[in-house]
């Protein structure tokens, strides 16, 4: 019988998950690492989203809180065990918290707006400040104007040091700053082409908060990427950052191999295990492979409230996937090669920069790879077994991680191209449909295909969606799997219009010399199971039938027509 877990899916808050007797995966020990190294004045820690960036903030600000007493939340943790660390940090410093996740806005003035709303928040949450005799009279009206919504521009730019030094002022102590998602305003703001505007607004908040200020104790920032320093963080001292490349913390967002083998055991699901491995698994952080949490979490939850072990692509809705699009619109990017390679399973070598600035991020193409990379649609292959010469030194060997991230590229692919051939002119290919022109169908679906990005393990699906994106957005109504007659056509394209249909039977071939036979079996089966006797009843006056057949890049189309006058096997009731 399976264990009814209580799996902390969406849930980020720390103490949330502790009190209420959720799984928790024990990070605790992010804390002693960190504060390790106590002349660190800035940490930033980039990786992709949903692996566990604000939950590991959340415990941050649990354990070294003044206001909060925080110690039966981290009895039994790893970090309890260091008695002399919780004695000195645990609830000992003032500590500021806030996430800049929800800053978004098609718009300057929207984002503006949700940013004065996030700081509004954080304001109502350290209200003492604004009533304590200890504050300064002047940072009190600042503070004011920022809880209500109504603070200038320089009031938002300088809002994080305005607090911190408030925060000091009333605890006799300097303040640990938590930063999470800070990137998220710039990353929308390049999105929506504001994006100096929104510069100007956050460097300008990171460099009065973090740069010779005798109110901060230290920071940590989260986010996606890391920002070129020059960028935002522009003469901050003691800046260190700690990327998906580096081992200090890596294994401290994500669940490792054991975490994961246990927490299944725990579920009672250890026949999900290479299930889980095989989809969610295949990410490199330092010198350890990572599981990401947020699927684990979401298919374990799945199997123990309904049953259904089949994986399900749960990271491909947290967010919008076009970034594997905008790279294959790039017309000065031949990057056709190198993704057959990726979907393939294969590894390519690329320029990665790990430095980078939202504005330039598609500027080139070691830009676009090294976006990828870094929020997790590409790894990096654990091993590297070639001698690296002078002047690869920048470059990672980089792979597809999981068949997670698999099916989304897939995905980006196919909506690529639907996207493409919509807009292509497809006069000459409608012309050869109409007529029963097979040949020349043939000739011009084949060159299409040659165009396309392919990989090894074609599927019926592949061919059905490329074929339907071909004859979509024309005026035609376009069936794909449509129920009729004795079963289900491939696909079927109707001109009411004109009342005249054609239906698109399509097979797979195992070898190219094969795709002939295919094109007949596709043929005999819309004869057997009768698709165009049903749309005929319907009204239509004239119905073709296509055999389709596919290898690869190779197709090959024959017509009903074609086919009866090459051996008259389909006879006049076809």
């Amino acid at each position: 019988m399976l264990k009814q877990l209580k799996i902390p899916v969406g849930v980020s808050d720390f103490r949330k998950i502790r009190e209420n007797g959720y799984y928790y995966m024990d990070k605790s020990g992010l804390i002693e690492e960190l504060l390790k190294t106590d002349a660190t004045e800035v940490t930033l820690i980039t990786r992709p989203r949903r692996f566990g960036k604000t939950l590991g903030m959340s415990m941050l600000d649990n354990f070294l809180d003044i206001r909060k007493d925080s110690r039966y939340l981290f009895s039994g943790l790893k970090i309890s065990q260091n008695q002399e660390l919780c004695r000195k940090w645990m609830n000992q410093w003032p500590t500021l918290f806030l996430s800049f996740k929800d800053v978004d806005g098609s718009t300057f003035e929207n984002a503006m707006g949700l940013l004065k709303f996030t700081l509004s928040q954080i304001c109502i949450e350290h209200q003492y400040l604004e009533e304590s005799s200890r504050v300064n009279p002047a940072y009190k009206q600042i503070f004011t104007r920022l809880k209500e919504q109504t603070g200038t521009f320089t009031d938002v730019q300088s809002s994080l040091l305005v607090l911190m030094r408030m925060m000091k002022e009333y605890y006799k102590k300097p303040v640990i700053l938590l930063l999470d998602e800070y990137d998220v305003p710039m990353a929308k703001a390049s999105s929506n082409g504001y994006y100096e505007k929104m510069l100007e607004v956050i460097k300008t908040m990171m460099s009065t908060a973090l740069k010779d200020n005798e109110s901060l104790r230290f920071a940590v920032v989260t986010g996606c990427l890391r920002i070129a320093k020059e960028s935002i963080f522009t003469g901050t001292n003691n800046f260190t950052t700690d990327t998906i490349s580096d081992i200090r913390y890596d294994e401290f967002f994500g669940f490792t191999r054991p975490e994961v083998a246990e927490f299944l055991k725990e579920a009672g699901c250890q026949d999900c295990q290479e299930t889980v491995r095989k989809w969610y698994d295949g990410y490199i952080f330092g010198n350890i492979e990572i599981y990401c949490p947020w699927d684990v979490l979401n298919y374990v939850q799945r199997v123990l409230t309904e049953g259904v072990k089949k994986p399900e692509n749960f990271w491909e809705h947290t967010s919008d996937n076009k970034i594997i699009e905008l790279f294959l619109k790039r017309r000065d990017f031949d990057v056709t090669e190198k993704f057959e390679k990726l979907l393939n399973g294969e590894a390519i070598r690329e320029s990665v920069n790990e430095n980078v600035s939202y504005d330039f991020l598609t500027s080139t193409e070691e830009n676009l790879w090294s976006l990828l990379y870094l929020t997790g649609y590409l790894t990096k292959v654990k091993e590297e077994t070639q001698e690296e010469l002078p002047q690869e030194r920048n470059k990672i060997t980089l792979k597809i991680p999981n068949a997670e991230i698999q099916d989304i590229f897939r995905k980006s692919v196919l909506n690529w191209l639907q996207e493409k051939n919509m807009y292509s002119d497809r006069k000459e290919l409608f012309e050869a449909l109409w007529k029963g022109d097979s040949e020349k169908l043939t000739e011009l679906i084949s060159d299409l295909l040659f165009d396309t990005i392919s990989y090894h393990d074609y599927a019926e699906s592949f061919y059905h969606a490329f074929l339907a994106g071909l004859f979509s957005g024309a005026g035609y109504v376009v069936e794909s799997n449509h129920e009729s007659g004795l079963g289900r056509p491939d696909l079927v394209i109707k001109d009411k219009v004109k009342r005249r249909a054609a239906v698109l039977e399509v097979k797979v071939s195992r070898k190219e010399s094969e795709l002939e036979r295919g094109c007949e079996r596709a043929l005999v089966q819309i004869q057997e199971r009768q698709y165009r006797k049903k749309i005929e009843a319907s009204g239509f006056k004239t119905v073709l039938s296509y055999g389709v057949a596919f290898f690869q890049k190779s197709c090959r189309i024959m017509s009903h027509i074609a086919w009866r006058k090459k051996n008259g096997k389909l006879g006049n009731a076809d």
